[in-house]
Formats: structure tokens, C-alpha cells, sequence
């Protein structure tokens, strides 16, 4: 069976932040699922940057069905964690169930991958107090409240929890987060 991760994530997730690491990591051959608060055909956001505007842009993005609810998630089953920004985290840092995911990789000491927004996540569980981190730079004050260290760099790398700013750091993020995984959990074939 192949090695499986999980990607968290909900309504008014960034597309690109779901759908890259999505297929990059079976790119790489690992068997991604995602889960959402129910099962049912998710919609993503695009977030751009526009001349003029002093934030990103939204608009409408991709849809795509998520493969299990957050309810059906055993979290002993999967080897990382991915956590996409947009607008999703702010409301899923409330969800008891994914509270309950959430803590369980990090009290395992799994790999996890975070970018944007998506960070709101792990400070909610308290994951974060004196680790090293970025995310969207607009969190700086999210990320010292959790008394995290905020870093404005493309991504930050403390023990096996990746975190990067926005969808531009794509490459730096996944990058560093395939380091740990080659080592942690390498992708086994189907």
C-alpha cells in the first residue's frame, strides 16, 4: 500500500495551495485524500495581487470533491499532514474533529506542511508556542500571539513542520517538505 498523506482543508481554500501539493506528492507517488468538515465537492479561491489593491484579490477557483469527511479520518493512517491556506482556516480552526486530526500529527511528530493561512490551524491547537514559522505576512501578529517566531521568508523549516507565506513559495516549500518526507516517510509503491 502506498505511503498516505493528508491534505485538511475546506470551502474558500487558496486553489493552488490545495491542487499544487496535491499533485506534486503523487507526482512523487505518495496516495494524497482529502478531507474537508463533510464529504462533498469543495470550492477553492483564486487569490491574486493586483496593481492598486493594498490586499490580495479573491475570485472564484477550481472545485474538487473532497474524499472524506473529517469525521472518517484516522489519523494513524497517514504519514504527513498538509495544511493549504485562503480562507478556509479561519473557520476550520473551530472544528473539534480536525482539532482532534491537528493534534494527533503533532503529537506523533509527523510531517506537516503549512502555507498562508493555513498556520491559524496549528496556532489554535497550540502547536506552534516556540517553534520557528512564516505564513502570510498579515499573521506576523497570529503567529507572536502564538508565541511562535515569524520569519518573512519563502519557507521555514523546524523539525518535521514546514511553513511557507503564499502560493509564490511553491517550489522552496515543497522542496524542503520532500527533504523530510524522503527521510520520515518515504513514498512507497502501489
Amino acid at each position: 500500500m502506498p505511503t498516505q498523506i493528508l491534505i485538511v482543508t475546506g470551502d474558500a481554500a487558496e486553489s493552488l495551495e490545495v491542487l499544487y501539493p496535491y499533485q506534486r506528492l503523487r507526482e512523487e507517488g505518495y496516495d494524497v485524500h482529502i478531507a474537508a468538515p463533510t464529504r462533498k465537492t469543495l470550492r477553492f479561491v483564486v487569490h491574486d495581487f493586483e496593481p492598486g489593491y493594498d490586499t490580495y484579490t479573491e475570485k472564484p477557483g477550481y472545485t474538487w470533491p473532497a474524499d472524506l469527511a473529517f469525521a472518517e479520518v484516522d489519523p494513524g493512517r497517514y504519514a504527513a499532514l498538509v495544511i493549504p491556506g485562503g480562507r478556509a482556516p479561519e473557520y476550520l480552526r473551530n472544528d473539534p474533529e480536525l482539532r482532534k486530526i491537528l493534534k494527533a500529527f503533532f503529537d506523533a511528530d509527523k510531517p506537516v506542511a503549512q502555507i498562508c493561512h493555513g498556520p491559524l490551524l496549528t496556532a489554535a491547537i497550540d502547536s506552534l508556542q516556540g517553534r520557528r514559522v512564516t505564513a502570510y505576512p498579515a499573521l506576523e501578529p497570529d503567529m507572536q500571539a502564538a508565541a511562535a517566531g515569524f520569519q518573512d521568508t519563502e519557507a521555514v523549516v523546524d523539525g518535521t513542520l514546514v511553513s511557507a507565506r503564499a502560493w509564490p513559495d511553491h517550489p522552496a516549500w515543497m522542496r524542503e517538505f520532500l527533504k523530510i518526507l524522503r527521510t520520515k516517510a518515504p513514498a512507497t509503491p502501489a
